[in-house]
């Protein structure tokens, strides 16, 4: 793996000439100058190094803006540093670290692109630096555009004096472009994961950089499509010929160490180097860089599943719940998890479960829902727990994990290929099933997909390879993405913030009155937040850029639709 500690967090220097006598005129005795690095491919690799502080890092609570998991008190957004995303209430702000931290990268990616170029050095000493160069100024500009669509295109070094500091805005199809384009610069350059030493594991690869020329493609194409765009067809061409080289090149395959508990397992530390992981960040208690996610879900809730979560995981039959005979309720403690999709127990706490505590291993009773802020180690303002992401170690519970969020995982690209076949076909075949979504439940030994079942059963094949993509990456951070490019989201987040089911089951009988938070009567569900706190404007498919920025732009700089005053 990446060894953390020794990554350099490089600073670039203004060279300024005082007019002072020469003699004076001496390199800086405590640190690198510029002019005396750039000289060796060691020093553009130790320079690639600080590129990937601006991955994802744990924990992630993205989902939190979305409807299928809630915090336990305000709604926090991972990418957008303020509160109220998911029930709408957010405003403006003067400046982000999503804007700022990418801008950052952007330019020193360039930066190295720029001394490369300079160097003189020969491909095999500089290539695969300028190959993470292009992957990582990519990444970042994808950060901006599914937040903001449109944002200034900079692909040159500037300082203070430079006009391309008052850049309009490029079109978010532009900025997409100009992503696929630096992607595919960075494949030509990038190994294999196979070529990869164990030292060397984590850091960007060939596949990454194809995983993430399948997201944006699909991202991009569907946009279009839903959004009344004009060239979904090129995107989700991308989309499908990325994803398809990914599949092609048999550098990964799904995680299944743990048998039938994998799933659950692949999120933390021991799925770490597994084969299905494209990508994610690094974190090692040896070299005294961890994080405290198991302790903030288990102890804290800090994010919490909701009904609208738990009800799309499938019976065991493959049948939605509203259809299987083998849908057990919700009357019981456990009934609502009994003949289902076995990810639902893997990524939830099951009442009679065993978790890991403070205290060790210990059975789940089941949770009391509370009306937010730290509810201790049962409740939960929607009664669910999540047990995704949870390690099941002394470490974990105590500060000292060492997973990261899965950044780009095999699972991902093969959903992206059968969601992006079937937008292109309007149909897909079942042998393309049988190569993404049916590899996927054969993890999980859930039934296969297939086009007849489908048929027979009613249901609606779109939708059910969106339901796939929705319960495989469930609090993985795509949900709010996905609703937008699909166009659901002002459909779907005004919607009621439902819990378990309460009045007359187990849960009332053994717990009793749950304070202030209303019961839904039409189902009996716990009402966690109810509908008249929830909006999806036309104005909430994008974010508001940064007011400072569009201050400092001397007008160039046009805020997005609806957020002008």
């Amino acid at each position: 793996m990446i060894q953390t500690k020794n990554i350099w967090l490089f600073t670039l220097l203004a060279i300024v000439g005082l007019g002072c006598n020469k003699k004076l005129d001496l390199n800086p005795l405590n640190k690198i100058s510029d002019a005396s690095y750039w000289k060796t491919s060691n020093d553009f690799q130790l320079a690639a190094n600080d590129f990937y502080f601006g991955l994802q890092k744990a924990p992630n609570y993205t989902d939190n803006n979305s409807d299928i998991v809630i915090g336990n008190g305000d709604d926090i957004a991972a990418n957008y540093p303020n509160n109220g995303v998911s029930n709408g209430s957010f405003l403006p702000q003067s400046e982000t670290d999503l804007w700022n931290n990418s801008y950052k990268y952007i330019r020193s990616t360039t930066y190295l692109l720029q001394k490369a170029k300079e160097s003189g050095l020969k491909q095999d000493a500089v290539g695969r630096w300028e190959g993470e160069a292009f992957f990582f100024r990519a990444y970042n500009y994808w950060n901006l555009v599914k937040a903001y669509g449109g944002v200034p295109k900079i692909d040159m070094v500037l300082d203070v004096t430079s006009p391309e500091l008052y850049s309009k805005k490029a079109s978010q199809s532009e900025i997409i472009d100009f992503i696929l384009s630096d992607l595919d610069s960075a494949i030509a350059k990038l190994p294999l994961r196979s070529a990869l030493t164990g030292d060397e594991l984590g850091r960007v690869t060939q596949g990454a950089a194809l995983a993430l020329k399948a997201r944006a493609g699909l991202y991009e194409g569907t946009w279009e499509k839903y959004n009344k765009g004009s060239n979904a067809a090129k995107y989700l061409d991308v989309a499908v010929t990325a994803a398809n080289q990914v599949a092609a090149s048999g550098e990964y395959t799904l995680y299944t160490d743990k048998g039938a508990d994998s799933y659950k397992y692949l999120f933390i530390t021991e799925g770490n180097d597994s084969k299905e992981i494209i990508l994610d960040r690094r974190y090692s208690v040896a070299q005294q860089v961890t994080h405290n996610w198991t302790r903030e879900l288990l102890v804290d809730a800090s994010m919490v599943p909701t009904k609208t979560m738990a009800d799309m995981y499938l019976a065991t039959d493959g049948l939605p719940i509203t259809q299987s005979a083998l849908f057990a309720g919700r009357n019981q403690l456990a009934s609502e998890f009994q003949n289902r999709d076995p990810r639902m127990a893997l990524s939830f706490v099951a009442p009679g479960s065993q978790w890991f505590t403070q205290n060790g291993w210990d059975s789940y009773i089941g949770g009391t829902p509370a009306s937010g802020g730290n509810s201790g180690s049962l409740g939960s303002r929607t009664g669910y727990r999540i047990r995704k992401f949870s390690g099941e170690s002394s470490n974990d519970i105590n500060f000292l994990c060492e997973y990261g969020p899965r950044e780009f995982r095999y699972a991902e690209t093969l959903l992206i290929l059968a969601e992006a076949l079937y937008e292109k076909n309007s149909s897909i075949s079942d042998a393309d099933l049988n190569r993404t979504i049916n590899v996927i439940r054969t993890r999980v030994s859930m039934p296969a997909l297939t086009n007849s079942f489908v048929t027979s059963k009613g249901l609606n094949m779109l939708n059910e390879i969106r339901r796939e993509r929705s319960v495989e990456l469930a609090f993985e951070g795509f949900r709010r993405d996905d609703l937008r490019r699909w166009n659901l989201a002002a459909t779907i987040m005004p919607k009621a913030i439902k819990g378990i089911k309460y009045k007359g089951t187990d849960f009332e009988r053994q717990f009793g009155p749950i304070g202030n938070l209303t019961i839904d009567p039409v189902d009996s569900c716990v009402v966690a937040v109810p509908a008249s706190s929830r909006q999806f404007l036309p104005k909430h498919m994008l974010y508001p850029l940064p007011l400072h920025q569009v201050q400092l732009s001397n007008g160039t700089l046009v805020q997005n639709d609806g957020w002008e005053n």
